[in-house]
């Protein structure tokens, strides 16, 4: 009986270690074609707005983290079994492409007829930063979601899931299932993450083209980066504290330019790539430890 148990828990780990390589190969090859574009860029449009993509795009990637970490509240919450995750995934993941547009669109067009207002992003950004140094804000319940609440006063909900089905048939009756409640609430989470992410970007470059193509290559890998994390998410318990910091930076990047104090591009690249990196390898180390 015990070795059954052993068997099964060696199986399992096996198979786990296999699809976080899976993911991991999927994201590199996500990472490298932003890579690629980015070279593009650069013989296109020359080195400078290759520079702002980068920048732009690492922003975008580094603060994709914490919204992975809530995708992970929101499924572990409803039990949301792996192959219903990649659907709901693949719709929010196109639902965030389209709503991402409209919120770059609107942000470079304001901050090019109101520079001030950039000045009101970079508070916000702090407030951000700020607010994900506290850790009771990972103790809400999604189940209790005011998005939630209000959609199902709107749209008739069923209490049971239907397989991957977003919506189902019941008494004769066209109901949407919890699993499209949860795509509702991805959505929703992701449309939270824009209001941070679309100022960031904006601190880097006010170019539209840049801008938008910077986050929607960051989306493109989302998916991936969300397996990579769900299947390692002990070796990245500290990474949220590090974009965290990334936030206040850029929070305060924006600032600086009312005192006429201007942060390169490329000292913006080193500091989130240093603060990014250093917070993985605090989070493997401290994980290592536990697991002595």
């Amino acid at each position: 009986m015990n070795n059954d148990l052993q068997q099964n828990e060696l199986t399992h780990k096996e198979h786990k270690i296999a699809n976080a390589m899976k993911s991991i190969k999927w994201l590199l090859f996500w990472i490298g074609l932003a890579m690629a574009f980015c070279v593009g860029v650069y013989f296109k449009m020359g080195k400078n707005s290759a520079i702002d993509f980068l920048g732009g795009y690492l922003i975008e990637l580094s603060l994709s983290i914490d919204n992975v970490f809530v995708f992970l509240m929101i499924f572990m919450s409803f039990g949301i079994a792996e192959h219903a995750q990649h659907r709901v995934l693949k719709w929010g993941i196109i639902g965030a492409i389209v709503m991402r547009f409209f919120f770059v669109f609107f942000g470079v067009s304001v901050v090019n007829k109101f520079e001030w207002v950039l000045y009101v992003f970079g508070v916000l950004l702090l407030f951000s930063g700020a607010r994900m140094f506290r850790k009771e804000d990972e103790d809400k319940d999604p189940h209790d979601s005011k998005v939630l609440r209000a959609m199902s006063k709107i749209i008739p909900m069923s209490t049971y899931f239907d397989d991957e089905k977003f919506f189902t048939i019941q008494n004769g009756k066209r109901l949407a299932t919890p699993l499209f409640g949860v795509l509702v609430l991805i959505e929703s989470s992701d449309i939270m993450f824009a209001i941070d992410s679309v100022p960031a970007v904006l601190s880097i470059s006010r170019d539209l083209f840049i801008v938008y193509t910077s986050n929607i290559f960051a989306i493109l890998g989302l998916r991936q980066l969300f397996f990579v994390i769900e299947h390692m998410q002990e070796r990245f318990a500290y990474v949220r504290y590090g974009v965290a910091c990334i936030l206040i930076f850029t929070g305060l990047k924006m600032i600086a330019g009312i005192i006429d104090i201007h942060i390169s591009t490329p000292v913006s690249i080193g500091v989130i790539v240093s603060v990014l990196v250093l917070s993985i390898v605090i989070s493997m180390v401290k994980s290592k430890k536990k697991t002595c």
